[in-house]
């Protein structure tokens, strides 16, 4: 009898902690997915609105030559090569208006290849 309680007791909580890691997984924000293009000497979107502590993944493309992209308020940073996908996972952890740009020289017109991020609460 005592053997068949634990049973029961042991099948009750494995029950009740998969039921909170599945709320957990479920309340957990999906992530948003924003491409930019990146063009000799711009990148597009220019602007990029995002949700404090809201994850997003952006995704950079060219078909130019090889630029970096360089959000240096949030410690971020990716290689763009073309022909290639480069994928960059980045969680706003502040609010305001913050600069992103071009840190690989790109040819004549490199120092204006930049862009906000704005990121509300």
């Amino acid at each position: 009898m005592k053997l068949e309680r634990r049973r029961l007791l042991a099948a009750g909580i494995v029950t009740a902690a998969g039921v909170a890691f599945g709320a957990v997984a479920l309340a957990q924000p999906k992530e948003k997915v924003i491409r930019v293009t990146a063009r000799k000497w711009v990148f597009l979107p220019r602007e990029i609105r995002l949700k404090k502590g809201v994850p997003v993944v952006l995704e950079f493309v060219t078909a130019d030559v090889v630029m970096g992209f360089n959000a240096p308020d949030f410690h971020v940073r990716a290689d763009i090569i073309p022909g290639k996908v480069s994928r960059l996972r980045l969680v706003p952890d502040k609010t305001g208006t913050f600069v992103f740009l071009c840190d690989i020289f790109c040819g004549d017109g490199h120092e204006g290849m930049s862009g906000q991020i704005h990121v509300v609460a």
